[in-house]
């Protein structure tokens, strides 16, 4: 039966993936009435286990799940199968510490220059973190739920109709309402279509497969990543495989995927006559590089796939869909409450949209290199070279792990735009472990009266933290968003009207006494 009456929720989320899941914690900090709708009814799914779960998590992504608290849950996780992800991971068993590829161009930690990141400190959100992707959606569907998320499985959306005040959701016969409405289910996102969003980019041209079978001679096929005449497949023996056939995209989706169709691309493409004798597990999947001109359309909001589309290659992904969840978060939050400024929320879109079209092209230039064409060929050993190079593999670690994120948030300072260094006061306690309450801070090292005062102006929207820490890397004070991006930074003496308007662009106006 139809619901005549839905209730309303603050913010109803299409999507109990990893980014639908931890937009919902985020919006719950804040005491908001969450409802996410998932239309899978099982979260469980191979394609979501080892070895095609795995996923890296960028170092953005680990300081994001560090200042909520979530980090210390996943690195448990990620403990107790780490054996298996080790075997999962064919990059795992070298002997020196990779530190991530370029079109499957290895570079390693020991090659990167770290001194050439200065705003850096040491925090756990710098270790390695590889995780399953089912393993992931455990651990946030666990925290969403203890923070008083509702989640709704089997449930898929079929329309929406967006009014001024509300967004009302059909989902077969049952009817869901929210004062705003955010689209984080996937790839085909529903959202992205029904609302009518421009979803633009560049069309595939390859068809990927990642498949487990069974092969009557293994050793026909080279363990590792391989490039050939035809494409590329790596091989993780005994029988996991992932390999691209450039065929336009020809083949995704669009006939099931049998096991004579599997040993004849892996023919063509490893060069070999190895023979498959059974396939367990098999999936598609292209280089579709599509976008979303704008993250926003009223109280409409895109975030993860449903906003951009990309191959796999380096698993940016899921990092970037992670990035967008953390940065709406607070934004969509502050402006349900009534304490943003009012072109706060579009600031999401503004600053996430330019982080993802690099993405895209970064994802573009990898398929590039893994052309199966001499001019591909020639440039990828130019590549090659220059990765081995200290200066080429510090250049590449920045883009893959994400250090080298910035949002242009104007000032001058050159920490403005960029992630909190993770300063350690003296009690051990640091700037992730403070920013769990998900609520801006001022860090004062001088602890000085008017910058105190001027912090408790906001309502409580800023917490004054009055105390030094053991490096403060040359600055005296700092403000921070609630996301940990640095909005204001000094050096010098202090500057209460900087400090003021950079306080009033992201917390809203000062309190009227």
């Amino acid at each position: 039966m139809q619901n005549q009456s839905p209730d309303l929720y603050d913010v109803v989320i299409a999507g109990a993936g990893p980014v639908g899941l931890f937009l919902a914690c985020e919006l719950r900090l804040a005491g908001l009435s969450v409802l996410v709708l998932e239309q899978a009814q099982d979260p469980r799914s191979p394609l979501k286990q080892l070895p095609f779960g795995l996923r890296g998590l960028s170092v953005p992504t680990c300081e994001a799940f560090h200042r909520r608290g979530l980090l210390e849950d996943i690195a448990a996780a990620q403990r107790a199968s780490s054996g298996a992800i080790k075997s999962a991971a064919h990059w795992m068993q070298q002997t020196r510490r990779p530190a991530g590829h370029f079109a499957g161009i290895q570079f390693f930690q020991d090659d990167v220059d770290v001194a050439k990141w200065p705003w850096r400190l040491p925090t756990p959100a710098d270790a390695a973190v590889a995780v399953d992707m089912q393993t992931l959606e455990t651990v946030l569907a666990a925290r969403a739920c203890s923070l008083g998320v509702e989640i709704r499985r089997g449930v898929g959306l079929t329309t929406i109709v967006a009014a001024d005040d509300d967004v009302t959701v059909q989902a077969g016969s049952e009817t869901f309402r929210g004062h705003w409405l955010v689209g984080c289910d996937g790839g085909r996102s529903t959202v992205r279509k029904a609302a009518g969003f421009d979803f633009v980019g560049t069309e595939p041209e390859f068809t990927g497969y990642s498949v487990e079978v069974e092969l009557a001679d293994p050793t026909k096929l080279h363990a590792g990543r391989n490039y050939t005449q035809a494409g590329m497949y790596t091989y993780a023996p005994s029988g996991t495989i992932a390999m691209v056939d450039f065929d336009g995209g020809a083949f995704h989706r669009t006939e099931p995927i049998t096991c004579e169709h599997v040993e004849s691309v892996l023919r063509r493409v490893s060069c070999t006559d190895v023979t498959v004798t059974a396939l367990r597990l098999a999936a598609t999947w292209t280089d579709r590089a599509h976008q979303a001109t704008t993250y926003r359309k009223g109280r409409v909001l895109l975030a993860g796939d449903a906003a951009h589309i990309h191959s796999p290659l380096g698993g940016q992904g899921l990092n970037l869909g992670l990035g967008d969840a953390m940065n709406l978060g607070w934004k969509l939050a502050a402006t349900i409450r009534g304490a943003a400024p009012a072109d706060l929320l579009d600031s999401y879109s503004r600053e996430r949209h330019p982080v993802g079209a690099q993405i895209l092209d970064w994802s573009r230039a990898q398929v590039a290199l893994m052309r199966p064409a001499p001019g591909s060929r020639a440039l990828k050993a130019i590549m090659s070279d220059l990765i081995e190079t200290r200066d080429g593999a510090t250049y590449f670690a920045e883009r893959v792990r994400g250090v080298s994120l910035r949002y242009d948030l104007g000032g001058g300072h050159p920490l403005v735009g960029r992630s909190a260094p993770d300063f350690e006061w003296r009690d051990g306690t640091t700037v992730g472990e403070r920013l769990r309450r998900a609520k801006g801070m001022l860090l004062d090292f001088d602890a000085r009266a008017p910058l105190q005062a001027l912090a408790g102006s906001w309502d409580g929207r800023i917490d004054y933290v009055g105390v030094d820490v053991k490096n403060r890397l040359g600055l005296n004070a700092v403000l921070l968003r609630p996301d940990g991006i640095v909005a204001w930074a000094s050096d010098g003496a202090a500057d209460e009207e900087g400090v003021a308007q950079a306080a009033s662009r992201w917390f809203g106006a000062l309190r009227s006494d």
